[in-house]
């Protein structure tokens, strides 16, 4: 195969990975829960359960230099941070759980 042929293959795959990687960018500043269950958050390897268990990173960014970390590992800590950063709010208002829609919560 030639190199058009696969970029070709594969444009659609670069193309979200791209846009994934754009999206923890822009939340890279995001706080990380210090109580954060890494060993129970499902879609991470063991491997880096046991490492964010270790080094327990302040944020997404810390988190990004870990060895091993896929932009698909740090979407899910996004999700779970940003699910965890709502729950607070909810806690410390007195609300009931967010009516927003999903893609309001995680941008």
């Amino acid at each position: 195969m030639n190199q058009v042929e696969i970029e070709t293959k594969y444009e659609g795959y670069i193309k979200r990975q791209d846009v994934e990687i754009e999206r923890i960018r822009r939340h890279e500043t995001l706080k990380l829960p210090r109580d954060l269950p890494y060993g129970e958050i499902e879609g991470l390897s063991n491997e880096l359960k046991q490492k964010l268990q270790a080094n327990v990173p302040d944020s997404l960014a810390r988190a990004a230099r870990i060895p091993g970390m896929t932009p698909a590992a740090l979407s899910i800590l996004l999700v779970h941070a940003k699910r965890a950063q709502e729950r607070l709010r909810e806690k410390k208002s007195g609300q009931s759980p967010s009516k927003r829609s999903h893609r309001e919560r995680i941008g």
